[in-house]
Order: structure tokens, then sequence, then C-alpha cells
């Protein structure tokens, strides 16, 4: 006879209750998770984009992501006569915030040369930009539709969203817009009218518009990507960066305070289900002290009694995290970050989970081992 399951049984609305509880705290750490993984994916995809061997920044920064970078125009074509690099391309990065009828939409601005590596990976509706003004290819997050128009710039530039693409988002969670390099370089250095005019009344200087943030290189297979980066640094306004290294640029410096942040909010909510389960436990095994004492009376041996603690809690746990599991699978899609389900993340939290029951069980046991058997008998 199993007695955990017998004692489930006759308390069972009490046993779904409970299980539900804890499911929605297991859930929200399945979520926190999740969105750890889906906000390093986001930031990744951006980096990733156009699979580039090496980017070329600003000497002395680690730009563009981890740190503002700024270069002239005419440094993509210096690069690509350097030996080894097949194509080279410039690209800028700038976030806007503009307003769709009555509802703000904030961009992150991707400005690229047509045909050269910066562009989009892949486009899931509508075409590629043809044109080299005003025209966009946006996120599906953005709620945009092909054909609609965009507003941007202080002068008010409408953009046609020609193509769409799918998670491409930055780390914040912003979606990604594409436009042309020639473009993003008037959004980000294009005065409103009033203040151009009182800029040329003044006779002060036009601004040099044709600065990019960062060039980023498709190296030969045949040709190391080293050798290209120390021919590269050989310019002293100029530094370069391997994919490898921005990659872990992003991962130590971009997103390690949000990482921390939601590592913490983990450990705490995991001690809190901790606390919880054995608070139940507690409950639960105070509640049949009684039959306990009558069990050893009759001689059930210590070993069944911590069995049936064990068992409760165990069931209690993972019947939780199963069913914060398919909650989490079923609404993931409601969230407004994204989150991602790893298979590893989810088995090692799965692993605390039986861990945490089995010492939250610890408590009862205790209190069920030193039961007197003779506590049946009283009144």
């Amino acid at each position: 006879m199993n007695l955990a399951y017998r004692d489930t049984k006759h308390n069972l609305l009490r046993f779904i209750l409970t299980c539900f509880g804890l499911s929605l705290l297991l859930g929200i750490v399945i979520t926190m998770t999740g969105i750890y993984r889906g906000a390093l994916d986001d930031a990744l995809r951006l980096v990733r984009a156009t699979s580039p061997d090496l980017w070329v920044v600003e000497a002395g920064t680690n730009g563009p992501f981890a740190e503002s970078s700024r270069i002239a125009g005419d440094t993509r074509e210096m690069v690509a006569r350097i030996y080894g690099v097949e194509r080279a391309g410039s690209v800028t990065y700038q976030s806007a915030q503009t307003k769709i009828g009555n509802l703000p939409l904030r961009l992150f601005i991707v400005g690229f040369e047509l045909d050269r590596p910066g562009g989009p990976r892949r486009l899931v509706a509508g075409r590629e930009i043809m044109r080299n003004h005003y025209e966009m290819i946006a996120d599906r997050s953005a709620g945009l539709a092909l054909g609609e128009e965009v507003p941007l710039g202080t002068r008010g530039h409408k953009f046609t969203v020609v193509g769409l693409t799918q998670n491409e988002l930055t780390s914040a969670g912003d979606p990604v817009a594409y436009v042309t390099l020639l473009d993003a370089q008037a959004l980000q250095f294009e005065l409103a009218p009033p203040i151009t005019r009182r800029e040329a009344s003044r006779g002060g200087a036009s601004v040099n518009s044709d600065l990019v943030n960062a060039v980023v290189a498709k190296i030969s297979p045949y040709v190391s990507v080293n050798d290209v980066a120390a021919a590269v640094s050989r310019w002293k306004h100029l530094s370069a960066l391997s994919q490898e290294q921005q990659e872990t640029l992003v991962t130590r410096f971009v997103i390690e305070k949000q990482r921390k942040q939601i590592a913490l909010f983990t450990v705490l909510l995991v001690i809190v289900s901790a606390v919880i389960i054995a608070l139940i436990v507690y409950t639960l095994t105070m509640d049949k002290l009684r039959s306990i004492a009558t069990l050893k009376l009759i001689g059930a041996s210590d070993r069944t009694i911590i069995g049936l603690i064990v068992q409760q809690a165990l069931s209690m746990g993972v019947c939780g995290f199963l069913i914060g599991l398919a909650l989490v699978a079923t609404f993931r899609g409601y969230f407004p970050r994204r989150v991602i389900l790893v298979p590893d993340d989810i088995a090692i939290l799965f692993a605390i989970v039986v861990v945490v029951c089995l010492a939250a069980s610890s408590l009862g046991v205790r209190i069920a081992v030193k039961v007197d058997p003779a506590t049946a008998l009283g009144g």
C-alpha cells in the first residue's frame, strides 16, 4: 500500500490547490530563466545578423554595441582594399522614438549600404530595400504592416515598410528596423528647420554627416582573420574586433547587469519555493500526527513514515513544476519580452526543484520520527 497516494487521495482538493499555487511560483522561476535566454538571443541576433568576420571600429573603443564608436564614412573603401577582405560595408546604429497615430513606437534603426554586408538576415514577408531613400524593413514585433508609413526624424520623413523580419530585437526588447545608410545618417545628423536657419544666420559650420559606427567585413576563408585585424590596427585611428570578440563583449558587458538581476530574482524565488514547500509539508505532517503515531503503534517502521512524507513533498514539487512549465509554454507568446525555453535550463531547474523538495521535507521527517506511538492512545 502506498501511504502517500492514499493520503493524497483522501485530501485531493488540498493537494490540487497546493500544486497549482506552487506551479505559479515555479512558473515564474522558469519564466525568469527564459527571459534571460531571450535577451541574450536578441543581443546576439543583432551582432550575428550579417554574419561578419571582422568589426572595424574607432580606436580605443569596444564599439558599436558595448561602447560608442564613430569613424569616417570612407573607412569602408580603406578596409575593402586590405588583402583578404572579400566584402565590406558601413553600418550605423541608433534608437528612434516616433508615433503611429496616437500610439508611441520605439525602434532601433540600423543603417546599411545596399548590396553590402550589414543588412537584414532573412525576410519573412515583403521585399528587400530597392531605393536609396525612405524605404524600411522592420521586425514584426513593431506591429507595422507592409505598405505602412512611419514618420522618423526631426523633419518627419515618412518611411514605407517594404519588408518584415522575425525576432530581430535588441537586448532591451526594441524591434529592429533597417534603412539605407544615407537615410540613417540623415536621421542622426539632420537638424530641424528652425535650428538649421538659426545656425545659418550665425554662420555656423555645417556638421560632417559622413560618419558611421562600424565597418563589417567578410574575410576570405583562405586568409586568417587575425592577420586582417593586425593590418587594420596599423592605422592608429582604427581598431578591429573579430566576431567572437564582439559576441563576448555583448555577453559580458551589454547584458551583464540584466543577467545578474535575473539570477538574483531566480535564487530568491527558489528560496521562497523551498520555504513554502517546507511549510506545507510541516502542516500536512502536523495534521496527521495521530495517524503517524497509529502507524508506529501497529509496527510501521520509520522508513515507511519517512517515505510517506518525502513522496508527498516530491509529488507536490514535481507536479507544480510540470504544471508551471506547461503554463509558461502555453502563454509565453503573450509576454512583452521573448521567452526562450532551453532544455538544459529546464533539466537543471527540475533537478534543483527535486533537491529543494528533499531538503524541505526534512522538517516534517524530523517531527514524524519523534512522534511517540503512545500518542495514538491519547484522548
